[in-house]
């Protein structure tokens, strides 16, 4: 899918082509941050592997002219054949210690290989997950951020270390067709150029389709990231049951079907288009060398070189030819591994909000909370969330936000919490913009529970903890937090306790009902004492009245100097804060106290009558 933001394919030509090996020295930089000693192995057995097959090469012919040397002395009926032998035997000696070195240094390039490819991985997801955690919520919620987050993560941990072994490969083909070279030019410069003509078509037909793959790869992140949806709805338990119930199953299935038959047709189009041109612009080398091979074997016959020498010319173009075959496909596949690359420093180079303040407290101490003019649109959209809020929160107030669906009330709280920065105005907390502070000061004055928290495949008392990492192993805090948030009477009755695996992803793991799980979050919330300001988003929508009442009273008893903010549909709930607001359509219609707002007979009183009437 081709988005307007899309960049289009790379062509093949001159230009596109050199500036796609942009990121070569990154990556070269990458590999060696992640291990030196390893880097420098790696260069130097690749320096060693260039030298040493054209070393075997001219051992060879040593081998055959000293061998056909006695075998003539032997056919003229000299029986002294001792000092030939004994050089054959010692060239072939030599030659055997140089490859088995040669095997070595291969064996050592492959343990380099596999180290640093477990090592890279490991450093480039970090990279990537580091990178996730200075970006903002509003780029999470960007489906083209995701298109290039998806992108970066498929190949971007296995590339860098594909271009640094092309690299190498490619310095270690470089070395060996010098020494080839060398020893060619010896009986032709013709048969020099003919080696690297002969392999030039397949090097440019593999980094046309080279182009085509990335082109193809770059515009299925949408199609990736759909197929990675359906698995998660197909293949995990907490959707599972409507997956199951609603006989969604089928349907989900086809359509992850379609998506990769999708794919598999472009595939397929692909492979078979890139293969066969690459046979076909591969005979031109076969032919190539074999024309040599004649050339080469008419001049043993007229005994314009020796049969030691032709043995050798013979096995050195057949490895240049190899060697140059592979060092345009190593150009070629470097060329497709900056292209893939290109994906990850994308990714890596995405803005980030790096203004952030250094305040560690207010410039007025006790002034609470304040929205002055404040509007917020989201990016993309054409009409604003929130339009112009104007609200003051003292310490010690307890306020209620009350609203249909939709009409803004949680993106109130994730401005208040600096998840998002308003479009318009400024939000204050003791006198001193949000914008002013510095992040982890803020987020230690805020204690929070969304709508949608999360419920963490892990412990149960590291559920509690996760509400405040400086407490994620505190077990007493544990405690404490979960008789705070009334959650420690079924915790002990848990098998393990606070210890009990929570979720089914791992051994042992124990699901709890929907209100053991906002009891758990509630809980959260009481695990950071520090924390002046607790927001409560919809906390009790999954629990019974008797257990809201319970909650509730016990959150007024917890707070009493705190600000305390909580969303609800429950007018019980809603009916015990000191300042109540009504939010429509994103703006505050109404605000007040429960008293207050009854007697005005607007649009809350007729809310709070009709929920009345339906508990008559």
């Amino acid at each position: 899918m081709k988005t307007q933001n899309e960049p289009q394919p790379h062509s093949l030509n001159l230009k596109n082509f050199s500036g796609a090996f942009q990121y070569s020295p990154q990556a070269l930089k990458l590999v060696w941050l992640t291990s030196k000693p390893l880097t420098i192995a790696f260069a130097v057995a690749t320096l060693i592997a260039g030298f040493l097959p054209a070393a075997i090469a001219i051992l060879g012919q040593y081998i055959v002219d000293s061998v056909v040397l006695a075998a003539n002395l032997h056919q003229q009926g000299n029986t002294d054949v001792t000092e030939p032998q004994n050089t054959a035997l010692f060239w072939v000696v030599l030659e055997a210690i140089l490859v088995i070195v040669l095997a070595a240094v291969q064996r050592g390039i492959s343990v380099c290989q596999s180290l640093l490819r477990a090592q890279l991985g490991e450093k480039v997801n970090v990279m990537i997950l580091e990178k996730a955690l200075t970006l903002s919520l509003t780029q999470f919620e960007d489906s083209e951020f995701y298109d290039k987050l998806t992108r970066a993560r498929r190949e971007a941990s296995v590339r860098p270390l594909a271009l640094i072994n092309k690299l190498f490969g490619l310095m270690q083909n470089a070395i060996s067709l010098v020494s080839y070279a060398v020893i060619l030019w010896q009986f032709s410069f013709w048969a020099l150029l003919v080696l690297f003509i002969g392999s030039f078509p397949v090097f440019i037909s593999e980094a046309k389709f080279s182009g085509e793959a990335f082109r193809l790869f770059r515009w299925r992140a949408p199609e990736t990231r759909q197929r990675l949806y359906l698995e998660t709805l197909l293949g995990r338990e907490d959707s599972a049951k409507e997956v199951k119930v609603f006989n969604l199953g089928p349907r989900l299935l086809n359509r992850y079907q379609a998506i990769f038959d999708k794919i598999y047709l472009e595939d397929k189009k692909l492979t078979i288009r890139r293969d066969t041109w690459g046979w076909l612009l591969g005979l031109l080398g076969s032919i190539a060398f074999y024309a040599v091979y004649i050339w080469i074997a008419l001049a043993a016959i007229y005994g314009t070189i020796s049969l030691g020498e032709m043995t050798m010319y013979l096995l050195v173009f057949k490895q240049g030819q190899s060697a140059v075959s592979a060092s345009l496909t190593a150009i070629s596949g470097m060329y497709e591994d900056n292209l893939y690359l290109s994906n990850l420093f994308e990714y890596l180079d995405q803005p980030v909000d790096s203004d952030h303040g250094t305040a560690t407290f207010g410039k007025t101490p006790g002034d609470g909370v304040r929205f002055n003019n404040v509007s917020f649109t989201y990016p993309n959209a054409k009409f604003a969330t929130l339009k112009n809020i104007n609200l003051h929160i003292k310490p010690g107030q307890k306020l209620a936000i009350v609203g249909e669906n939709g009409s803004g009330k949680t993106t109130l709280i994730k401005l208040l919490t600096n998840l998002y920065q308003p479009t318009e105005g400024v939000i204050t907390l003791d006198g001193t913009p949000l914008s002013s502070w510095e992040p982890s000061a803020l987020h230690q004055r805020f204690s929070v529970i969304f709508q949608d928290f999360m419920r963490y495949q892990f412990l149960v008392g590291e559920n509690l903890g996760a509400g405040n990492v400086a407490r994620f192993d505190d077990e007493q805090a544990w405690v404490r937090a979960a008789e705070k948030g009334l959650a420690d009477k079924f915790i002990n009755n848990l098998q393990n306790g606070y210890h009990t695996q929570l979720g089914k992803w791992f051994k042992d793991g124990q699901e709890l009902s929907g209100g053991q799980w906002q009891k758990i979050a509630l809980s959260r919330v009481f695990i950071k004492p520090e924390a002046d300001i607790l927001i409560l988003d919809e906390p009790t929508s999954a629990m019974d009245a008797k257990a809201e009442a319970e909650i509730f009273s016990q959150f007024k008893s917890h707070t009493e100097n705190r600000i305390a903010i909580f969303i609800s549909h429950r007018f019980s709930t809603v009916r015990t804060a000191d300042h109540i607001l009504v939010v429509d359509n994103g703006e505050i219609i109404e605000q007040g106290s429960h008293e207050e707002l009854l007697a005005k007979n607007n649009t809350y009183a007729h809310l709070f009558k009709l929920q009345a009437e339906g508990y008559q």
